[in-house]
């Protein structure tokens, strides 16, 4: 049955992203042509302008995913379709489940596209080696490989983008069972989570800090940055939004299963 709610909920999900999707691979084959004509000044103003419309398609993407997975949760456990969905013979946790899961499958596959199509607009041996340079130069100065740079980096922003569905997720069953202006609270109950979660996260820096001397540099100095210390800075931001995303998801997942007031 999980698999079944889980094709629903990407199939309602995808009604509007995979327009955009199509449209980032359109603008990105676009620029291509544009930028393969070298000797046309105009071809290389319109191949800038495709390249925009590129990056801006898969931004909308990435956006729409996340608003209509917000949008799929509220319309499906609130909404007239919360009648049936309620009288299904399964239990709440696995529909909550659905939801994050159909949110998280779509930002990944949200950044797939984004990799291919930034690739179709920009690919050349020359961009590739002059990356390469670039990410070379990183990793040396990190001491680590470019791979595990990459790597790194792309789950840090991941676990960030997953924690932002689930706050918003929590957000909306708790303003849910507001009498009145449940929409209203539920943006301000998860904007409020969202920064007092980031407030709690720097005040925990800053308490690291004081007993560390190189933190407290990183903050205070522009000093030159002791490459240990970057390293337990992204050790650390994997490790406090895995726990993030772990305790979210377990409040929504209890909160849903104490009971909705259906609209």
């Amino acid at each position: 049955m999980l698999g079944k709610l889980l094709k629903y909920d990407l199939k309602w999900i995808y009604k509007v992203v995979i327009v955009f999707y199509a449209l980032s691979f359109i603008f990105a084959i676009i620029t291509r042509i544009c930028f393969s004509i070298e000797s046309s000044a105009l071809f290389g103003i319109l191949g800038q302008i495709a390249a925009g419309f590129t990056i801006s398609m898969l931004a909308s993407s990435l956006i729409n995913g996340i608003m209509r997975s917000w949008a799929r949760f509220i319309i499906n456990i609130y909404k007239d379709e919360s009648y049936l969905t309620h009288t299904l013979p399964i239990e709440k946790r696995q529909i909550y489940l659905s939801k994050v899961l159909a949110a998280i499958i779509c930002i990944f596959v949200t950044v797939v596209v984004a990799l291919v199509c930034l690739f179709i607009c920009y690919y050349s041996k020359e961009n590739i080696e002059f990356l390469k340079q670039i990410l070379e130069l990183a990793a040396n100065t990190y001491d680590t490989t470019v791979i595990n740079l990459l790597l790194v980096i792309s789950f840090i922003l991941f676990l960030e983008i997953v924690f932002v569905v689930l706050v918003g997720y929590v957000g909306i069953i708790i303003g849910h069972r507001a009498n009145k202006n449940k929409m209203v609270n539920s943006i301000a109950t998860g904007f409020g989570l969202y920064m007092f979660t980031n407030a709690l996260s720097l005040c925990l820096v800053g308490s690291i800090a004081m007993f560390n001397k190189d933190i407290m540099n990183l903050i205070n100095t522009m000093e030159i940055i002791n490459i240990d210390v970057i390293k337990i800075i992204m050790i650390s931001a994997i490790a406090i939004y895995m726990f993030y995303n772990v305790v979210y998801y377990f409040i929504g997942k209890r909160l849903l299963e104490k009971g909705v007031n259906v609209d």
